[in-house]
């Protein structure tokens, strides 16, 4: 499982969760899929509507995540996934983020130290436990030239 984020992706999700330091933050992935291989082209933030203890929880609204379902449509991409601040602690699932976790998504913790970016892992339900996807970072050049190579045009 292998999860590659294009850099202007990445960059977004990580200016969306350092915003709201000392809170957690939130938001979707959108891509597409390829084999064992995600492709996160494009992020769209959320907002957190929990209403206890922010700095160690989030709740994302629903109305942002049928916006999220709607841009990816209207982008032919898919929605792949949540990603999610830990601030103040390492980029690793809590019990609460399994408890509320579905098999298909990837989820993307970023950890946040002093307001600035640390860590930023992957993991995908496997059952009832995580399993950590391989985080890759690419240029939109690269992702668009292997699209091509798989489509027999390069």
């Amino acid at each position: 499982m292998r999860i590659i984020f294009e850099e202007r992706a990445l960059r977004a999700m990580h200016q969306w969760l350092t915003k709201f330091y000392p809170e957690e933050a939130c938001g979707f992935l959108l891509g597409y899929e390829s084999g064992d291989t995600r492709t996160i082209t494009e992020t769209w933030s959320a907002t957190n509507i929990s209403e206890e203890n922010r700095k160690r929880r989030f709740i994302v609204d629903p109305i942002d995540y049928l916006r999220a379902e709607k841009k990816a449509a209207m982008d032919g991409l898919s929605l792949l996934g949540i990603y999610h601040s830990h601030p103040e602690h390492p980029a690793i699932p809590s019990e609460h983020d399994l408890a509320a976790a579905y098999p298909f998504f990837s989820y993307t913790i970023v950890s946040l130290l002093h307001d600035e970016v640390a860590d930023t892992r992957s993991y995908q339900l496997r059952g009832e436990k995580f399993e950590e996807e391989e985080v890759q970072t690419q240029t939109q050049t690269q992702i668009q030239a292997q699209k091509s190579i798989k489509k027999g045009e390069g």
